[in-house]
């Protein structure tokens, strides 16, 4: 699948991912925020849940913990989790939907398997993205936006599979709203098919390999739970599909240049901001999640 691009990006760097534990105890991989790799702005973290199966009764989440001052996105590609929030907000998405939830001012939220992966178990397989907002929005109203696997337009030619979640790429256009521009697509690339995905040349791109390995050119690989960081000066990328495909993710993004100041939960601009939302969550002020 190959579009007209003037400059390829180079490759910056190949990051492993971490493994490390979250929530009540699941498994991700973690190209960052890590020792080496703080973010990449706008992006704050990215975790690969699973792919774990599990038994009857043993699924696990995370319980109700506070958020403020960027967005969560949640892409499932196997399995359910089911969202509850302060701000009233509750779905299930299932294999290829997606939550974006903006926490904004403040929001309690929590993420737990779904009903029937938590009686019969089976296969959890997903990514959540952390995207940080601009200063001026950061105290923005909660929102949430339930994006269904049938509405991710997606473009198959030459060997590969493209779907489209956030940005326009290839024709299509994903159907998430953001805050700042951004591209979030899911390829499927055959062996010895390639990827040219266009990118604004001012933003900041990355890829994360799923399955399989990719190609890079100049002799270069990546395989899974490893991330792609690439650089600057061109208007877009190359991905080949390795002996087995590859899977991936491309994330792009504008950078905020923006002073980021994060404390476990809360991402926010000053130190005096960060004591601010303590003092807010402590004190109830960002609500709680109703009784269902």
């Amino acid at each position: 699948m190959t579009e007209t691009l003037s400059t390829l990006r180079p490759v910056a760097a190949v990051v492993d991912a971490i493994e490390t534990l979250e929530g009540g105890g699941f498994l991700v991989h973690r190209p960052f925020p890590t020792a080496n790799l703080d973010m990449v702005d706008p992006f704050l973290l990215l975790d690969e849940m699973g792919p774990t199966e599990v038994a009857p009764g043993e699924a696990v989440g995370a319980p109700d913990h506070p958020h403020r001052g960027f967005e969560t996105v949640t892409y499932m590609l196997e399995g359910e989790f089911e969202h509850r929030d302060s701000a009233g907000h509750h779905g299930v998405i299932h294999t290829g939907d997606v939550q974006w939830m903006t926490a904004g001012s403040g929001v309690v939220h929590s993420e737990m398997p779904g009903a029937r992966m938590q009686r019969d178990g089976g296969r959890s397989h997903g990514l959540q993205l952390w995207v940080n907002l601009p200063r001026a929005d950061k105290m923005t109203p909660p929102r949430y936006q339930d994006l269904r696997a049938a509405d991710i337009p997606a473009v198959e030619r030459d060997g590969v599979s493209v779907k489209v979640i956030a940005g326009d790429a290839l024709g299509v256009s994903g159907p998430a709203s953001t805050h700042v521009p951004i591209l979030y697509v899911h390829a499927h690339i055959a062996a010895g098919a390639t990827l040219d995905l266009p990118v604004d040349e001012d933003a900041n791109v990355f890829a994360y390999v799923l399955a399989g390995s990719a190609e890079l050119g100049d002799d270069r690989e990546a395989h899974r739970a490893q991330m792609v960081l690439f650089g600057s000066g061109g208007d877009g990328v190359r991905i080949g599909g390795g002996e087995s495909g590859a899977e991936v993710i491309v994330l792009a993004g504008r950078p905020l240049r923006e002073p980021v100041v994060r404390y476990g939960p809360f991402v926010m601009s000053t130190k005096n901001e960060i004591v601010q939302a303590f003092d807010d969550y402590q004190s109830g002020r960002m609500g709680s999640i109703p009784a269902s």
